[in-house]
C-alpha cells in the first residue's frame, strides 16, 4: 500500500512513509466494508438465479428493483454525507453498515414483488453516504498525487466481491438449498449480510474521525501530515458551503461523467451472472467461478492505473481509455452471446475497463473542490450518477424482456461510455492534473 509520490520530508520521516503507515492503518478495514456492503447490493443478481423461478419474477421485476435501490440512494445521499461530515466518520459508517445489513437479510422473507421494492428501497436509503463519505474521509489522510491510487485500492473492493461473492454465492444457493425448509436464495441473504453488521461494531472499535484523534501517529506525523494536506489544498478556492457545490457548473458536468461510467458499471455487476448463463453454463458454482475471472481482471487493471495516473499526475487520458475500453467489452458481448470464451474474455475487458473508470474519475472533482462544497459536491455527483444504477438494470432487463436478446441494451450501455469519455477529454488539464 505503499503510495506513489516524490520524497518529500517534513522532519526527519519521509512521507512516503508516513502515508504507508496511514494505508496499513485504515484501507484493510475500508476495503472489507466496501466488500460486505457491494456483496449485499449486488448478491440479487445471483439471488436472481433461482428466486425468478420460486417467486415468479420476471426481468422486468428484476431490473426495476435492482433499480430501485439507487431511488432511496439518491434521496438521502446529500443528508447523509453532511452528516457523516458533522458527526464523524467513525458513528455514522458502523450506523450505514449494521442497518443495511439487517435489511439485506429480511430479504429472504420476500414473497412480492412490492416487498422486494420496499427492500430495494430501504436498502438504498439505508447505504445512502457510505461510498461517497469514505471517498471524503480519504481527503483527510492523502493529498491529491496520492489519492487515486488510495481510491482504485479501496475501489479493489468491488471487484474482490465479485472474485469471492461470486463462488460464495453460488455455493450458498447450491449447497444451502432446502435445509431447514429454506431455498439456497433465502439462506444467501442472510448469511452474506452477517459480515456488513459484524464489521459495523469493528469500525466502532478501530476507525477515527480524523488525524487530529489518531492515537497511533506521533504529534510529528500530524504535523507533517497537516502540512502536506494544507499545501494540497493551496491551489483550491477557499473552504466552500454546500450551496456552492449545487452552484458550480463543473460539479454537473461531473455528474454527467459520472453516470456515464456508473451506467457501464451495473451493467456488468447486476447481469453478469445471467450472461454467463445465457451462454449454456448451468450450475450455479461454475457460473460463480467464471464470473469471478472478469473481476479477477478488474482488480490488476484498476490498481495498475491508478498507480500510473498519480505517478504521472494525469488524468484525463486515465479515465477516457479505460472508459473505452469497456465500451469495447460491451459491444463484442453482443456479438458472441452464444460462446462461453468469447463471452467471458469480452466481459474482462468491459469489467476491466469499467470498474477502472470510479476510482480514476473521483481523483477529478476532489482535485478543485474543498470544504462544505466538498462534502456536499461528492455527494451530489454520487448520487446523480447513481441514478443510472436505476436505469442500467432497468433498462437492460426490460430490453431483455421484450427483444428476447441483450443486443441493444449492451450498445447502448457502450454508447453511454463513449459520450462520459469524450466529456471526461473536455475538462481543461490545469484544472485536474496535479
Amino acid at each position: 500500500m505503499d503510495a506513489i509520490a516524490p520524497q518529500n520530508t517534513v522532519g526527519s520521516q519521509p512521507s512516503a512513509t508516513l502515508y504507508r503507515k496511514i494505508a496499513w492503518r485504515i484501507m484493510p478495514l475500508l476495503m472489507l466494508c466496501y466488500v460486505a456492503a457491494y456483496l449485499d447490493r449486488v448478491n440479487i443478481s445471483f439471488a436472481k438465479l433461482q428466486m425468478s423461478r420460486d417467486l415468479a419474477f420476471s426481468d422486468t421485476i428484476f431490473g426495476l428493483g435492482s433499480g430501485i435501490f439507487f431511488l432511496g440512494y439518491f434521496l438521502f445521499e446529500v443528508p447523509s454525507n453532511l452528516a457523516l461530515n458533522r458527526i464523524g466518520a467513525r458513528v455514522w459508517i458502523a450506523r450505514i453498515m449494521i442497518t443495511w445489513g439487517l435489511i439485506s437479510a429480511a430479504f429472504a422473507w420476500v414473497e412480492t414483488p412490492a416487498a422486494f421494492y420496499t427492500l430495494r428501497f430501504l436498502l438504498g436509503a439505508a447505504e445512502a453516504g457510505f461510498y461517497p463519505g469514505i471517498i471524503l474521509y480519504l481527503t483527510y489522510w492523502f493529498p491529491s498525487h496520492r489519492r487515486a491510487r488510495m481510491v482504485a485500492l479501496f475501489m479493489s473492493a468491488i471487484p474482490l466481491s465479485g472474485i469471492f461473492g461470486s463462488p460464495l454465492s453460488g455455493w450458498i444457493m447450491d449447497g444451502m438449498a432446502g435445509i431447514a425448509g429454506w431455498a439456497g436464495w433465502q439462506w444467501m441473504f442472510v448469511l452474506e449480510a452477517v459480515p456488513a453488521i459484524l464489521l459495523g461494531l469493528v469500525v466502532l472499535r478501530w476507525l477515527e474521525d480524523s488525524a487530529e484523534r489518531a492515537r497511533w501517529l506521533t504529534e510529528e506525523e500530524k504535523t507533517r501530515l497537516s502540512v502536506e494536506l494544507d499545501a494540497d489544498n493551496a491551489h483550491k478556492p477557499p473552504r466552500g458551503s454546500a450551496r456552492d457545490a449545487f452552484a458550480d457548473p463543473r460539479v454537473w458536468l461531473m455528474c454527467l461523467i459520472y453516470f456515464c461510467f456508473v451506467m457501464g458499471q451495473y451493467g456488468v455487476t447486476f447481469w453478469l451472472p445471467s450472461f454467463i448463463r445465457n451462454t449454456g453454463v448451468a450450475s450455479n458454482l461454475a457460473i460463480g467461478l467464471l464470473s469471478a475471472i472478469p473481476f479477477l481482471t478488474a482488480v490488476l487493471a484498476m490498481n495498475l492505473l491508478g498507480r500510473s495516473a498519480d505517478a504521472r499526475r494525469e488524468r484525463r487520458w486515465h479515465l477516457a481509455l479505460p472508459a473505452l475500453t469497456a465500451a469495447t467489452g460491451f459491444v463484442a458481448v453482443a456479438l458472441f452471446p452464444d460462446s462461453t470464451a468469447l463471452s467471458l474474455l469480452a466481459l474482462c475487458l468491459a469489467a476491466a475497463g469499467v470498474l477502472s473508470c470510479a476510482p480514476l474519475f473521483w481523483s477529478l472533482p476532489t482535485a478543485f473542490l474543498s470544504g462544505g462544497a466538498a462534502a456536499a459536491g461528492i455527494a451530489i455527483i454520487n448520487s446523480v450518477g447513481n441514478l443510472a444504477g436505476f436505469a442500467s438494470p432497468f433498462l437492460v432487463g426490460t430490453l431483455k424482456d421484450l427483444t428476447g436478446s441483450n443486443a441493444i441494451s449492451l450498445t447502448l450501455l457502450a454508447l453511454c461510455l463513449v459520450i462520459g469519455a469524450l466529456a471526461v477529454l473536455r475538462i481543461p488539464a490545469a484544472l485536474v492534473n496535479r
